[in-house]
């Protein structure tokens, strides 16, 4: 027999490999947002003026990418669940690595659009498949959710802060080149750690299984179709407040923050006169700090979602994005500052919900399918967003596109209301009694 000594050594292998499968995953979320949004910060800070083309203009050459980000999730969730989802985790890394290189040798809008629609082709593989593995192979799902949410939104947040800063020390070029080396080199890591598990998984898929689909009662699919509407009604509504503010916050820093960014450049530079100095780094560290700071708020959600249950916290966090929405027309500066953040923490804190839902409803063995669905819907809105954005930017300035996403959040608000105080679960289906 082993000794409890080996057996001991055995198990702190086994955590740290596990703690290091669960950071690389959550790097993976880090980086598919930053990727996705290099391009907002670059537009509204860079190229705009760079290539003399409108801002508004500018927004329809990252439509597509955005239009891939979503479509293109389904068909990753299912080949994830007939081939291999560590396998598409590598491909993710590597691939959008390289295609963010390419990117970066633009030299025109058409290059441009052309290389942001392959990255949202591989950007679209995280959410399905990588939501599937923290999902199925941890039980505290609330907080893991949470936690890989908020490195996503950290990749949100170090879009606006590094390409900011580079635009101003070393070309926004680099901003696309410096996070798809690090990809590359964290895909090859990830190919390492999961090696066996791609073979075994690949081994077998080769085996034909029937999935055995557990019989349940007439009342309790109707409750599951009752949910499954508000889940994908309040994901599409959703990534309408989440798109509108994580792409358009560095545009409406740039309008708004002027005076603030100018005069806190000239004081970190020790000069006297406003405006000289790195303006686009303020806004960008600007940004960083409302992303970072109301990532916060998905760890709250996440902890309550395990103890008290979606419905009363997504009532919640929809109220207070209503009342910040409301608020923000007309501020400029300090309190422009103070109400993104208060909207911001709504927006971030929505996240995790319904992924929590479709993670308690959805079977291990098609749920990274049923997230490559959501993902569909979600990433399809997010995209058709950025014509909002640009038209009603264009038309009636930022003030009437926070009433619009007051509105929104007002419609996830009377949708939540309908959902029942306890969520479907698939493995506590009650059987069919007919």
């Amino acid at each position: 027999m082993p000794s409890v000594a080996c057996l001991t050594e055995g198990t702190k292998i086994l955590m740290t490999r596990d703690r290091l499968y669960f950071l690389l995953l959550n790097i993976g979320h880090f980086l598919d947002h930053l990727f996705m949004l290099v391009f907002a910060t670059v537009a509204a800070l860079a190229l705009h003026r760079e290539w003399n083309i409108g801002y508004a203009e500018l927004l329809a050459y990252a439509t597509p990418g955005f239009f891939a980000f979503g479509l293109f999730a389904l068909p990753a969730g299912w080949l994830a669940d007939k081939w291999s989802r560590d396998g598409m985790m590598c491909i993710f890394f590597v691939g959008i690595g390289i295609a963010s290189i390419l990117t970066s040798f633009a030299t025109s809008p058409m290059q441009i659009g052309i290389g942001l629609f392959v990255i949202g082709m591989l950007a679209a593989i995280y959410h399905p498949v990588g939501l599937a593995i923290v999902t199925t192979k941890w039980r505290d799902t609330g907080m893991r959710i949470a936690t890989n949410g908020v490195w996503g939104n950290l990749g949100v947040a170090c879009a606006a802060l590094i390409t900011g800063y580079m635009i101003d020390h070393n070309g926004w070029s680099m901003a696309f080149v410096l996070p798809g080396v690090f990809s590359i080199f964290v895909g090859f890591i990830y190919l390492i750690l999961r090696w066996e598990s791609i073979r075994a998984e690949h081994a077998s898929s080769k085996v034909p299984t029937i999935e055995k689909v557990p019989a349940i009662s007439a009342s309790y699919r109707v409750l599951l179709v009752r949910v499954s509407a508000i889940v994908f009604l309040t994901t599409a509504v959703s990534s309408i407040i989440f798109q509108s503010t994580t792409f358009a916050l560095p545009k409406m820093f740039d309008e708004r923050l002027q005076y603030l960014a100018e005069n806190l450049s000239a004081w970190v530079n020790g000069s006297s006169i406003p405006g000289q100095g790195d303006v686009a780094t303020v806004i960008g560290v600007l940004a960083f700090a409302v992303f970072a700071i109301a990532s916060i708020a998905q760890l709250v959600v996440g902890s309550m979602l395990d103890r008290y249950g979606p419905r009363r916290i997504f009532m919640i966090v929809a109220a207070i994005q209503i009342v910040f929405f409301l608020l923000m027309p007309g501020l400029t500066d300090g309190l422009a500052l103070a109400v993104a953040l208060g909207f911001m923490l709504g927006a971030f804190g929505q996240i995790p919900i319904n992924d929590f839902m479709i993670g308690k409803m959805a079977s291990g063995a098609s749920r990274a399918r049923i997230y490559g669905i959501r993902y569909v819907v979600s990433f399809t809105v997010l995209a058709a967003s950025l014509p909002l954005i640009a038209f009603v930017y264009d038309g009636w300035g930022f003030d009437t596109l926070f009433v619009i996403l007051a509105g929104a959040a007002g419609v996830i608000l009377l949708a939540v209301m309908a959902l029942p105080s306890r969520i479907p679960n698939s493995e506590h289906n009650p059987a069919a009694a007919e």
